[in-house]
């Protein structure tokens, strides 16, 4: 009988649909194996009453994916990579970044309006500080509130009208095919999007020569590339918590574009800048755009925004 392959995953819907399709490329490129689906709740998704930012921790969406992959109850793990630490647990390792979909941010607008036809005072809704720091930039006239559930529940809630609108990412509509839904895609230069977002990643126990073959057949290089750079940058500045920061990094051809942002929580202040490297340093381009930002005044500006996580308005 061929071998059992256990796939981990968050039990939300769109983290399903993830793993299920995760499965299906791998049932159709090795097909040696049975791939079965074991769906676990996480802490992120457990604690839905308190705002990410205030339950400070890290890996709250992947850590007890992580202690079922150390414990041998699954052989790998998918993530959405902008849920994934940017240090992994001693034993594991990402063993394929899968090619990406597009990492905007989208806008759903109850009335239809596109996020500068908002009238002023409009409430969106969004989990995300990185969203929430670059939105009061950009509008400081409109409010931002806090908006927790999956991707369903947070259409529920705007549909229920507690919001104008909300922000939420492409790749999760086009992925539970709710794309018609989308008033507006975001471009990065007017937000950001996440460290990761739009890739998937799939964790696997470090020495085992089997699960890594398996694994590098999801693993697309250009994508691997442009997260490795946007998570090293991310690395070194993150400083423990989370922050409102987004990096996007465009990989081709050997060469690669970072870009990254660092905005301040009250929408008075925000940096932005990019560099340029070869694919095969992205850790080390990260790491220059992050220093650059550093020269910037990204560590005062950040250290501002973590004193008012707790402050702001949920």
């Amino acid at each position: 009988m061929p071998k059992e392959i256990i796939i981990g995953t968050r039990d939300s819907k769109l983290a399903m649909w993830q793993a299920h399709w995760v499965k299906y490329c791998l049932e159709n490129q090795i097909m040696d194996y049975i791939y079965t689906i074991k769906p676990i709740k996480t802490t992120g998704d457990k604690r839905l009453e308190t705002p990410l930012a205030q339950i400070g921790d890290k890996g709250l969406f992947t850590k007890e994916l992580e202690i079922a992959l150390q414990n041998g109850e699954i052989h790998m793990a998918v993530h959405s990579m902008k849920d994934l630490p940017t240090s992994l647990p001693e034993g594991l390792l990402l063993g394929a970044v899968c090619r990406r979909e597009m990492p905007n941010d989208v806008l759903i607008s109850r009335q239809g309006l596109r996020l500068k036809d908002l009238p002023a005072g409009a409430v969106i809704g969004t989990g995300s500080l990185r969203r929430r720091a670059q939105l009061a930039y950009l509008r400081p006239d409109i409010h931002v509130a806090d908006i927790r559930g999956n991707l369903n529940t947070r259409l529920n809630k705007l549909e229920d009208g507690l919001y104008d609108a909300v922000m939420l990412a492409w790749a999760g509509m086009k992925r539970l095919g709710l794309v018609n839904q989308i008033t507006e895609i975001i471009q990065p230069n007017v937000c950001m999007p996440a460290v990761g977002q739009g890739a998937l990643g799939i964790e696997i126990p470090a020495g085992n020569e089997l699960l890594a073959n398996i694994a590098d057949k999801m693993d697309h290089p250009e994508t691997r590339c442009a997260v490795d750079a946007e998570r090293a940058f991310l690395r070194r500045l993150e400083g423990g918590c989370r922050v409102p920061l987004g990096a996007l990094g465009t990989a081709s051809m050997g060469r690669l574009l970072l870009e990254g942002v660092v905005a301040g929580l009250d929408g008075n202040k925000l940096l932005r800048t990019s560099v340029t490297g070869k694919m095969n340093e992205a850790v080390a381009v990260g790491e220059l755009l992050a220093e650059n930002m550093i020269k910037m005044g990204a560590v005062k500006l950040l250290e501002e925004s973590r004193r008012e996580i707790y402050e702001y308005d949920a």
